[in-house]
């Protein structure tokens, strides 16, 4: 039986949710092993004028304790 746990974290990126996702899981991967899943929780944006300037996200990243 394995066991998981979940780690809440925020991200963004100027180009798209996909590439704040990205963003988020290569973070988190650099001091959290053994990740599994990535729930994207919520997604927002933020506007400039009539421009999406900034994609963000809000994930539930699901990773196996040893």
């Amino acid at each position: 039986m394995a066991v998981l746990k979940v780690l809440e974290i925020m991200a963004s990126s100027n180009k798209s949710w996909e590439q704040a996702t990205a963003n988020g899981v290569k973070h988190a991967a650099k001091t959290v092993k053994n990740i599994r899943s990535a729930y994207v929780q919520e997604q927002s944006a933020v506007v400039t004028g009539d421009t999406i300037t900034e994609y963000r996200v809000n994930l539930k990243i699901s990773f196996e304790v040893n």
